[in-house]
């Protein structure tokens, strides 16, 4: 009976110890996370599954093109990912022939599916300047994207961005580590 006891409490303790690593890893390294829409196509697909990391942005500052994840405001439980295009302490603008001007420089970029069309440059159309702590993204599908062109989504504050996309898990034909820069 001894025997067995302590064989169900080495299970038991083995159990609670894979438990909390699991915990540990999904609140503080990385989690997985499903896009769901077309907003980021061509880059990412509607069911691609994918790794956050959620490390990185604890030891340095987003970047410039990262794409990140981050809370939709309005509705718990849904995240939105997006790509950087605006950084702290910049002024974006948009203007009519869906150009993006960073600090009035026209931003040389290649990841956006087409040009911005005149009625979905939004809030954009006006010079818009962030704060210190706060970031302006895009989806890579200028033109069915929800993103900080729209009120809804506004600037993204530093806090709010749960990590950065790392590697798409699923399907397993474009498994690998996402490309950013």
């Amino acid at each position: 009976m001894n025997k067995v006891l302590k064989e169900l409490l080495s299970t038991g303790i083995y159990l609670l110890v894979v438990l909390l690593l699991t915990y540990l890893f999904i609140h503080y390294v990385g989690q997985r996370t499903q896009v769901d829409g077309e907003s980021m196509e061509t880059t990412l697909s509607n069911g691609d599954n994918l790794i956050v990391d959620k490390i990185t942005y604890r030891f340095n500052d987003p970047k410039r093109f990262d794409i990140i994840v981050f809370p939709f405001k309005y509705k718990e439980n849904t995240y939105y990912i997006k790509r950087i295009i605006g950084l702290p302490g910049e002024t974006v603008q948009i203007d009519n022939d869906g150009n993006i001007y960073i600090n009035g420089e026209l931003l040389e970029e290649s990841y956006g599916r087409e040009i911005i069309r005149p009625e979905t440059v939004g809030r954009a159309a006006q010079p818009i300047e962030l704060g210190e702590d706060e970031y302006f993204v895009l989806g890579d599908n200028r033109n069915n994207s929800s993103d900080s062109r729209t009120e809804a989504v506004g600037n993204i504050k530093r806090q709010d961005i749960v990590g950065r996309a790392w590697v798409r898990i699923w399907p397993f034909s474009k498994f690998g580590i996402l490309k950013h820069q």
